[in-house]
């Protein structure tokens, strides 16, 4: 018998902890019993989540279900290193600090006075031991549990890549004895920088999820902009930089309201109904690019929120100053030489210059073939070519595109551009005035 079928509200608040707590979760755990055992942790994290759907319906759902979950996570931790014989020594200190740390639980999040659990790890990852790649890719993996797929997607990179770079990690880890204690204040300054690279990584992986059927995952936006925002209340994180990507982020996410239509389909920027973009975040955000100017640091993260400020003062998009978002593009390269960045500049030279331009633009990017297996690059000369009346070539470049993209409402925005293209293209193949042999 199915027991979550008789309590279908169950299995919805435990699908809903697991997409909004089990990075947090994690975290934690990962804090305890090491980063050297983060699978250990993971499994624990999914075995306390199918205990719950399996007891919930019948035992009623505690008053505390995260601290629940964790507590159980915890307890069958310590259960599996019983037979693990190097982990004798942590599974002693663990059960000495088990009831305080269920009744710290039960209370709430342990911030460890950090001001939240996730940020706590994130610098506790973010150990200089580490080559700055791995730090990161380590990072997103135990403080914010992504998989090696998402991390391969974040850094345009390989999942056997990601997964080789994660298993030297960890094995510097073990060699070096490698803590998570968190670093001292002196510390947190030389750790920020990876710090705000997760916490950007984060943000994207929200604002574009790589695959599902949600393109927006909204509570690792809400995250990545409370993370920030914690970070620029302490005296030795608040810096310019911060509230630079602070910035970045509440202007990007000011937008989402208006990214996906009724149905759920992607909405371009060009189309999208600005009434709907949040006034209080975009106000937000350009305080906070003013606070960023601060001193004479230039960071990509500056450069990227005024781009995105340009966007956002503009009342609409044939208004917007293309004149000074190739200049941001154009400084942004020079800060951070980047086929994304040169991918993004090509759109804007079309839209000041033209399609014929752009195309062109984007042909030296696609010529660089870091870009090969990102969908928004033949996607882009996709519709640059639909512009030129190319329909055939479009219609490959759109194809291809598809092959590449894994996310539902990115598939469906493509397959329809896919589908207007043939038709168009058979319009015209049948018109009498056609110019067919």
């Amino acid at each position: 018998m199915n027991m979550t079928r008789e309590r279908p509200e169950v299995r919805a608040l435990v699908e809903d902890l697991f997409r909004h707590h089990a990075a947090a979760m994690l975290a934690v755990l990962t804090r305890q019993f090491g980063l050297e055992n983060i699978e250990l942790a993971e499994e624990v994290v999914q075995d306390a989540m199918l205990q719950a759907l399996r007891l919930w319906p019948f035992q009623g759902v505690p008053a505390n279900p995260r601290g629940w979950l964790i507590q159980v996570a915890r307890n069958k931790a310590l259960d599996l290193t019983r037979r693990n014989t190097a982990l004798q020594r942590r599974r002693k200190e663990l059960e000495r600090s088990s009831t305080a740390a269920e009744a710290r639980y039960a209370q709430g999040p342990d911030t460890d006075d950090f001001g939240d659990e996730r940020l706590a790890m994130i610098f506790a990852c973010a150990h200089p031991a580490l080559v700055p790649e791995a730090r990161v890719a380590l990072t997103l993996k135990a403080a914010c549990g992504f998989s090696v797929t998402e991390i391969a997607r974040a850094f345009l990179a390989s999942e056997p890549t990601i997964a080789q770079r994660l298993v030297r990690a960890k094995k510097l880890i073990r060699e070096r004895g490698v803590g998570l204690s968190l670093p001292d204040a002196k510390e947190l300054p030389e750790r920020l920088e990876s710090v705000l690279q997760v916490i950007y990584l984060l943000f994207n992986e929200g604002h574009s999820a790589s695959a599902g059927d949600a393109l927006v995952r909204h509570e690792l936006c809400g995250e990545a902009i409370w993370l920030a925002e914690l970070l620029a209340r302490r005296p030795e994180t608040s810096r310019p930089k911060v509230f630079a990507l602070l910035a970045l982020m509440e202007l990007q996410a000011a937008r989402l309201p208006a990214r996906l239509d009724e149905s759920g389909d992607l909405v371009l920027l060009a189309d999208q109904d600005r009434s709907k973009w949040d006034g209080r975040l975009i106000d937000r955000g350009l305080r906070h690019l003013d606070q960023s100017s601060a001193g004479d640091e230039l960071t990509s993260y500056h450069l990227q929120a005024g781009i995105a400020a340009v966007h956002a003062v503009a009342v609409d998009h044939a208004s917007t100053d293309w004149d000074r978002l190739l200049g941001l593009y154009d400084l942004l390269l020079a800060v951070e030489p980047s086929a994304i960045v040169a991918l993004n500049r090509a759109v804007v030279v079309a839209m000041r210059d033209g399609a014929q331009a752009g195309l062109e633009a984007l042909d030296a990017v696609a010529s660089a073939g870091s870009l090969r297996e990102y969908y928004l690059l033949p996607a882009t000369r996709a519709d640059l070519l639909r512009q030129l009346d190319r329909d055939e070539e479009a219609a490959a470049c759109y194809e291809t595109a598809l092959a590449l993209a894994a996310n539902g409402p990115e598939r469906r925005f493509l397959q329809a551009r896919l589908h207007r293209c043939r038709r168009d293209r058979a319009a015209v193949l049948s018109s009498p005035f056609s110019s067919r042999d």
